[in-house]
């Protein structure tokens, strides 16, 4: 991705509907506005030099237009250090932007939801007129009671659906995004009987609602269903009862980690599936070198962003902080930048549900992205392929929500 970015396009080239959607990928992405054709980005950006991070309680910015953001800073072990990356994104975010008129109101929750509902009120307080965050449910949760009453919107990062509602948009990555595609692309390949081993967990409870939903929308049928927990010896009656259906079936939907899933995988194997034979299912959290390197899941598909755009990400904030950024930190980049362009593009209705919600969506690091009036989001995903080398894109994501079936 180049460090020019020509932003904008003639507004006699795009319908009513897409030049609602503001386009934002980092640096290097196109934005079309519907009044006029304008350059976001600088056109000749500064050579990245290493940052300190930002202290907790800080501003970043000074435009005009006050945007809270409450992350997990000080938080405890891998919350913390989420919340501190998370944080480091969004200031990346306003520092590769051309001045965008949003000053960043920081604040630390700690991850304690008491904490993060004093955060809103105080940002409200002091302005704000949209909150970034929390990450945390419990968080999300009481910042969106807050945030109602004053009628301002939230986009926030947990995958729990439960708190989504109308105002309070996730900007996460769901995992109904994933079985949506990698259900469909199976579906257009002729696979139409399924079996899957799902872990006994709420990620499986969510996964394994979705699964069901989805096969039946794409008039598939479930053959053999199976519930897990993790632990060799627990896993061993419900992966033999699918390991004697799965000749019955096309395809085996395994969406579990890497921490589990290449055990889950050895263990069929050993019980007689042919996993040439039986296609492999998985979702985003088979995009780890251990499944690569599992040789009973070469060949398995799943469906996940395309991670070009993570990795030019990832090289930008390694030069900038001198560490690696964790998976999240696209997420409050992604929102930065998605609130600053509302602001550059849209107006005074620039935050209202009808521009949030806009079907056409936005465009972020990790590809394209929509918020529901419910809260909930839909991303396009590619499906990639498991190889000895990483994952080989075989169906690439969607350009539009058109064409994401």
């Amino acid at each position: 991705m180049p460090p020019e970015a020509k932003i904008g396009k003639p507004a006699a080239m795009l319908s009513r509907r897409r030049s609602l959607a503001g386009l934002l990928a980092g640096v290097g992405t196109l934005l079309s506005a519907c009044s006029n054709v304008s350059h976001y980005f600088s056109s000749t950006p500064s050579s990245p030099t290493a940052q300190t991070p930002v202290a907790p309680g800080t501003t970043l910015g000074t435009g005009t237009v006050k945007v809270g953001l409450i992350l997990p800073l000080s938080a405890s072990g891998n919350a913390g250090f989420a919340g501190q990356a998370m944080r480091n994104a969004a200031a990346m975010a306003l520092a590769e932007f051309n001045s965008p008129n949003i000053q960043l109101l920081v604040k630390d929750d700690a991850g304690v939801p008491a904490t993060a509902r004093q955060a809103a009120e105080q940002v409200i307080a002091e302005g704000a007129q949209f909150i970034l965050g929390p990450l945390f449910a419990q968080s999300v949760a009481a910042v969106g009671q807050v945030a109602r009453t004053a009628n301002i919107p939230v986009i926030a990062f947990s995958t729990d659906t439960n708190v989504a509602s109308h105002g309070v948009y996730l900007l996460s990555f769901l995992p109904e995004s994933d079985v949506a595609r990698i259900v469909q692309y199976a579906a257009s390949t002729g696979k139409r009987s399924y079996a899957a081993l799902i872990p006994d967990n709420p990620y499986g409870t969510v996964v394994e609602a979705a699964f069901k939903q989805d096969a039946a929308r794409r008039r598939g049928r479930i053959i053999a269903l199976e519930r897990y927990p993790h632990g060799q010896a627990a896993m061993a009656k419900p992966v033999k009862n699918i390991a004697l259906a799965a000749p019955r079936a096309d395809a085996l939907f395994i969406p579990d980690g890497a921490d589990a899933v290449p055990g889950v995988a050895q263990m069929l194997v050993a019980d007689g599936v042919n996993t040439r034979k039986v296609q492999l299912l998985g979702t985003g959290l088979w995009d780890d070198p251990r499944v690569f390197g599992t040789r009973a899941l070469d060949g398995g598909w799943y469906a996940a962003p395309d991670s070009a755009g993570y990795r030019n990400f990832a090289a930008r904030y390694r030069a900038r902080y001198r560490q690696e950024p964790v998976r999240t930190a696209t997420l409050a980049y992604d929102a930065v930048a998605l609130v600053a362009a509302l602001v550059k593009t849209q107006g005074a209705r620039r935050f209202s549900p009808e521009v949030l919600t806009n079907p056409s969506g936005f465009s972020g690091i990790d590809g394209l992205f929509r918020f529901r009036p419910d809260g909930t989001n839909e991303r396009g995903l590619a499906v990639l392929r498991v190889t000895p080398s990483g994952g080989q894109i075989i169906s690439p994501a969607p350009k539009s929500f058109g064409a994401a079936g």
